[in-house]
């Protein structure tokens, strides 16, 4: 004699299924979650990685030296800083000798703001050499004793 298949069973068989189905979405879903959650401390990670760099680079004056043609045949070296803090203790030297530049009493200099800039004017002649290597030395929030080696060019 077959085996009689009643309404129970064939609702407990679907009940079976509907759990088979129900676990297999519930892994689904939770593989999709773990991956969100590893997604969002990969991007907590960087965005403090990204504060920490900021905070640093807040704390840095960048200088610069440029030498500058006013009117005709008048020139000035500019010494400026284009970071976001102030630079303390400036202080420039020409590594090949200065022949053309006035050094006043400006240098060394106590404090250089943001994005302000000194001139000094240049006396340049035909016999001036075109390249002229200037080391600038400065400290600030980040640290002491900065140093930046800068070619000024006619």
């Amino acid at each position: 004699m077959p085996p009689q298949v009643t309404t129970s069973d064939v609702l407990s068989g679907l009940a079976f299924l509907l759990s088979i189905y129900a676990t297999w979405k519930t892994i689904q879903f939770n593989n999709r979650q773990q991956s969100l959650i590893e997604s969002q401390e990969l991007l907590n990670k960087r965005m403090l990685e990204k504060e920490d760099a900021e905070s640093i680079e807040a704390k840095k004056a960048a200088l610069g030296a440029t030498l500058l043609k006013f009117g005709s045949s008048n020139y000035k070296l500019r010494v400026f800083n284009r970071g976001p803090a102030a630079a303390r203790n400036v202080n420039l030297k020409f590594l090949e000798g200065n022949d053309f530049v006035m050094v006043s009493d400006k240098f060394p200099m106590e404090l250089l703001e943001r994005h302000q800039s000194v001139d000094l004017i240049a006396a340049v002649s035909l016999d001036t050499k075109s390249k002229h290597p200037v080391r600038l030395t400065w400290d600030d929030d980040f640290k002491s004793n900065n140093e930046k080696l800068v070619y000024v060019t006619l």
